[in-house]
């Protein structure tokens, strides 16, 4: 406790980083290819779905048939479960990102332009990125209908003006299959002072219509837990959509007074997802034409489309297994290796480039190979499996003695 009595919060990973995961975790989860990021900021979200996946999604059956020499009656090695590696992939196609502030976005143009090289990272996948100027209250239609609006620590920014367009705007006229939104918790704002203290430092209420003390100066309102559920739960009913909230971002110190449970997390998320059904589509539809006679007449102005075109190879293995098998042994024989890692193989470019990509060839191709043993450890975790030479690596002859 400090003197003036106020307590020591601190979060690890940083309160942020806890946002972006839990962002991220839905993104994986719902396998999302399209998002838009309203109020980007400085692009680091963007800068993160702009990252390239390491290898394609499984190919189809008959590209595996095909790579193969068995029948194609015979059983094929099952392509490999998403769920083998503890993170999932995400295969971003389209990305956009709209702030108001012009300075931040060049940033963000930054962040989401196509590497100078490729060395270190194929790109098995074409994405676009988009960065836009302007205010929420204009409508963009290439925003209609992409899978996944992100909104974080917007929401509390917004005059009274804007705030009541915020969820037409984004469950209305643009009706994503996903919205996810994070907001402080003004309930757990209590986890900074003992009980018995009235005051803390802050930021008052800066349009006067509560005595709180806010966590920054530009916030127009916190919300507490009960008045977030209430929001998102009207949101969602008027615009047909069902939402989930919660909170996350638990302080690392104990509470002197045992109030974690009731303070719960310092950012307040919400997931909707959007319902589906004619009926709720004419419903969204007759409501959106209102809002968008009303919306700003001013368009959104485009900053900078980036295009990252995928790798020539991408979807197209060689025709045989062999081949693959074949760099497989030789690339372990210039390294003397007689044991490596199976994912250590797949970022040897050339040999990911063979497989065109998906990276279940590279499987079939070692178990298929008599030379070569995939060693599962025992394991359906990807991460574990070692690639062994059968008969380890032959000795080099020495041109000179030691």
């Amino acid at each position: 406790t400090s003197e003036q009595g106020h307590l020591k919060v601190t979060f690890f990973p940083p309160l942020y980083l806890q946002r972006r995961i839990w962002v991220l975790n839905v993104l994986r989860r719902e396998d999302i290819t399209s998002v838009v990021d309203i109020g980007c900021g400085e692009g680091e979200l963007l800068a993160c779905l702009a990252q390239p996946a390491p290898w394609l999604r499984p190919p189809p059956q008959s590209i595996r048939s095909k790579s193969t020499s068995w029948d194609a009656d015979d059983s094929l090695p099952r392509p490999l479960d998403p769920n083998q590696s503890e993170i999932a992939n995400l295969h971003c196609t389209h990305i956009q990102g709209l702030d108001i502030s012009y300075s931040d976005l060049q940033y963000a143009i930054l962040g989401t332009a196509p590497p100078e090289s490729n060395r270190h990272h194929v790109r098995w996948e074409a994405l676009e990125t988009k960065i836009w100027h302007g205010g929420l209250e204009s409508v963009n239609q290439a925003f209609v209908d992409v899978e996944c609006i992100v909104s974080t620590e917007v929401i509390e920014h917004l005059p009274p003006s804007i705030l009541p367009i915020y969820a037409p705007m984004l469950l209305g006229i643009y009706h994503p299959r996903l919205l996810l939104i994070t907001t402080p918790s003004y309930t757990f704002n209590a986890r900074f002072t003992p009980p018995n203290v009235s005051e803390r430092s802050g930021y008052p209420d800066p349009t006067k219509r509560t005595n709180r003390i806010f966590r920054h100066h530009d916030h127009k309102f916190e919300w507490t837990v009960e008045e977030f559920k209430m929001w998102c739960e009207g949101a969602a009913e008027e615009w047909g959509y069902n939402v989930v909230v919660g909170t996350i971002g638990r302080a690392l110190e104990k509470d002197p007074w045992g109030r974690e449970q009731e303070c719960g997390g310092a950012s307040q998320v919400a997931e909707f997802t959007r319902k589906e059904g004619s009926e709720f589509v004419e419903m969204r539809t007759a409501k959106s034409a209102v809002v968008e006679l009303k919306a700003a007449q001013e368009e959104h102005e485009p900053l900078k489309t980036h295009q990252h075109t995928a790798h020539p190879s991408s979807q197209r293995p060689v025709e045989s297994l062999r081949e693959i098998s074949e760099a497989i042994k030789l690339k372990m024989e210039q390294l003397e290796e007689s044991l490596m890692r199976f994912e250590e193989l797949w970022f040897e470019q050339d040999i990911a480039i063979l497989c065109g990509g998906w990276i279940e060839l590279l499987m079939d191709a070692v178990e298929e190979d008599e030379r070569l043993m995939l060693q599962k450890m025992n394991s359906a975790k990807r991460e574990h499996w070692r690639v062994e030479l059968i008969g380890g690596v032959p000795k080099r002859e020495r041109l000179w003695p030691d």
